[in-house]
């Protein structure tokens, strides 16, 4: 038996997409995660006394600052060599022979694929030929379906195809390279090494065609557990295994916390806390960046909404209680409702009515949202963070204010009842 290691989308030194004006984030851990990460996918090669790695594309994330991206890279690399360990890889879109404009020489145990036609490399491992295939991008956008020149498998050997592809589409990755499943299955090829969409994905199993994922989150967008596939051969009579392998450093989720039972501040940072609680005792080896999204109905509603820069700090609070240094909370998002009902009789009725009224008052009256809309420079920044907590930017149409009434109504509300700051 013999193991290889299929990886993709490195992204080496990927920038930090806007958490530099965080001054809280962790920034130079956030820096160093793709670069920590493949220090992982070397160290675990090495451990694993894998025959080779292959990389599908992407190794970089486009041209380099300098060259100590490409020398990071190129001593991992060498790293390997020192342990007879041969690489393959393809260009990606990000990293296309027109995208990089700086070149290293790579060291003797790395294969780079031509960019102008398919090619094939042939080895024997442990008695077994194998056949890689492969073709890396001459230009970002590749938008020609390039599995379909590549060559027919050949007989008595393993058939590896590497290529950089969407596939049949994935919804936030360009259509690069696009190709129907069954066209990969019907080559014959018995493992088809994928990268460019950076969720992990096992499109077909034997013969395989998988997506590994990307090596290392890099953004909210980028969720979960990161890392590479390894590959198991007994031999060719036998089907190929596969396992996931984590190399990720910082890992991302979205932390869902239910209100409906919080009734009181204690009840919040009780709720807050056992979420956080939950998923950092999951992960507890790895750092955890999270966006937390509060739910649910809850007589705390107006509260929230009209003091969202507390309610975020006590969030800082419960995370530091739950799991120390170990948990960075990247965003807050209020998505509660307001109580009806009961909740709602402790307001004075009149109290009650008049708001309402008030609210449906301003709805249908297009000169009032008009003058509003023309006034919301004076109170850009207390608008500007409520905003963000709704993945909304600007305010600037009559419909944009009528969708922010029925938060102001429970604001209003939550100040009759008593629950918000003194007027």
């Amino acid at each position: 038996m013999f193991k290889f290691i299929h990886c993709a989308d490195l992204h080496l030194d990927s920038p930090l997409l806007g958490l530099a004006a965080r001054d809280d984030a962790p920034q130079e851990e956030i820096r160093g995660a793709t670069r920590r990460a493949l220090e992982n996918l070397v160290d675990l090669a090495i451990s694993e006394r894998v025959s080779f790695v292959v990389i599908a594309g992407d190794v970089y994330d486009g041209d380099w600052d300098d060259y100590n991206t490409g020398l990071f890279f190129h001593r991992n690399m060498g790293k390997l060599g020192g342990h007879g360990i041969p690489v393959f890889l393809i260009r990606g879109n990000h990293d296309a022979a027109s995208q990089i404009s700086r070149r290293l020489t790579y060291p003797a145990n790395v294969t780079e694929f031509s960019t102008d036609v398919p090619q094939t490399v042939r080895l024997e491992v442990d008695g077994v030929p194998v056949a890689i295939h492969g073709q890396g991008f001459a230009q970002r956008a590749v938008t020609d379906n390039l599995a379909l020149a590549y060559p027919d498998p050949i007989p008595g050997a393993l058939n590896v195809g590497l290529l950089h592809t969407c596939a049949e589409g994935s919804e936030g990755h360009e259509p690069y390279a696009p190709c129907r499943i069954s066209e990969l299955v019907d080559k014959g090829y018995q493992y088809w090494a994928l990268g460019h969409i950076h969720k992990r994905q096992i499109l077909h199993e034997h013969p395989y065609v998988v997506f590994p994922g990307n090596i290392q989150g890099r953004h909210i967008r980028e969720e979960g557990d990161k890392g590479c596939t390894l590959v198991m051969v007994e031999d060719l009579s036998s089907p190929l295994r596969i396992e996931h392998k984590s190399l990720d450093v910082l890992r991302w989720f979205t932390c869902e916390v239910d209100l409906s039972s919080a009734a009181t501040m204690e009840d919040f940072f009780a709720s807050v806390k056992s979420a956080i609680e939950a998923l950092a005792d999951a992960h507890r080896r790895r750092r955890l960046a999270l966006r937390i999204v509060l739910r649910g109905a809850t007589p705390l509603h107006g509260q929230l909404l009209e003091d969202a820069e507390r309610f975020s700090s006590e969030i800082e609070g419960a995370a530091y209680e739950a799991a120390g240094d170990g948990v960075w909370i990247e965003k807050v998002k209020f998505r509660t409702e307001p109580v009806t009902g009961n909740a709602q009789l402790s307001l004075d009725t009149e109290a009650l009515f008049a708001v309402q009224q008030a609210v449906l008052g301003a709805a249908s009256d297009d000169g009032f949202l008009d003058e509003f809309v023309s006034h919301l420079k004076g109170v850009e920044k207390n608008l500007r963070q409520y905003l963000q907590s709704l993945d909304a930017t600007t305010v600037e149409s009559l419909d944009d204010v009528r969708g922010l009434l029925p938060d102001a109504q429970s604001i209003i509300q939550s100040l009759l009842s008593g629950g918000g700051r003194a007027l």
